[in-house]
C-alpha cells in the first residue's frame, strides 16, 4: 500500500488491491484531484479514516447509447414535469447530496473537507452540477467531474427529494454528453441501481485505454 506525500503522485492504478484500493493520505488540492481523475483514480473515504485513493477492477461505466430510459421516465420528460438547469446552485446538489440517506451506508463519504473541495473544482470548471426542480423547489440533481480533454464525465453523486427526480438529471446529462460526443460515464463501483440503467462493468485496463485515448 502506497502512502502519499505532499507530491503530486500516484502509483500506476495497477497496484491497487484486490478491492480497488491503491493508496492513502496526500491531499484534497486542486491539482491533485485533476491528476487522480485524469488517470483513473478517485477519493472516497469517511470522516473516521485517512483519505483512501481507489482505482476498482472491474470498473463500472455507462456507454451513453446503453441508457435505459423506461416507459415511465419518458412520459415523465414528455410532460415537462420538472425545469433542469445546470451549474446553477453546485454547492446546494453537493450538500443535498451529502445529506440523502443511502441504503446500506451509516453516513456519507462527502464530508465537509470534500464538498470544499469539490466547490474549488467547480470553480475553475472541472466539476459540474445538473439541477431539476418542481415549480420554485429544487428536488434533485447530480454532480461529477468533467474531464472535457477525454471526453469523459466522472458521476460522483445524485440525490433525489421527488419521484424520479434523479433520473431525470441522469437523462438530461446522457443527452448533453451525446451531443458533445463523450465516450462514457464513469460510474466507479458496482450498484443495482446503476446496473438497471444501463451501466456495465468492464476491467480496469479497457476503461484506462479509454482515459488515454
Amino acid at each position: 500500500m502506497h502512502h502519499l506525500s505532499q507530491t503530486i503522485w500516484f502509483p500506476n492504478p495497477e497496484e491497487a488491491d484486490k478491492d480497488g484500493l491503491l493508496s492513502i493520505g496526500g491531499d484534497l488540492s486542486v491539482k491533485r484531484l485533476i491528476h487522480a481523475y485524469r488517470s483513473g483514480i478517485f477519493p472516497w473515504f469517511d470522516d473516521y479514516q485517512p483519505i483512501l485513493w481507489w482505482s476498482p477492477n472491474p470498473r463500472m461505466v455507462m456507454f451513453l447509447d446503453d441508457f435505459k430510459v423506461s416507459k415511465s421516465l419518458k412520459k415523465i420528460i414528455l410532460k415537462n414535469k420538472f425545469t433542469v438547469t445546470y451549474n446553477n446552485c453546485f454547492e446546494e446538489v453537493i450538500k443535498n447530496c451529502s445529506q440523502i440517506k443511502r441504503e446500506g451506508q451509516q453516513g456519507t463519504w462527502i464530508n465537509s473537507q470534500m464538498q470544499e473541495a469539490y466547490l474549488q473544482l467547480h470553480k475553475i470548471g472541472f466539476a459540474t452540477s445538473i439541477e431539476v426542480w418542481l415549480e420554485d423547489k429544487l428536488v434533485g440533481g447530480l454532480y461529477g467531474i468533467d474531464l472535457k480533454d477525454k471526453k469523459v464525465f466522472c458521476g460522483e453523486s445524485m440525490y433525489s427529494y421527488a419521484s424520479d427526480a434523479s433520473k431525470v438529471a441522469f437523462y438530461y446529462l446522457v443527452a448533453q454528453l451525446k451531443v458533445k460526443n463523450y465516450q462514457l460515464i464513469d460510474c466507479q463501483m458496482y450498484t443495482p441501481h446503476l446496473e438497471r440503467l444501463g451501466a456495465v462493468e468492464i476491467s480496469r485496463e479497457k476503461f484506462l485505454k479509454y482515459l488515454n485515448r
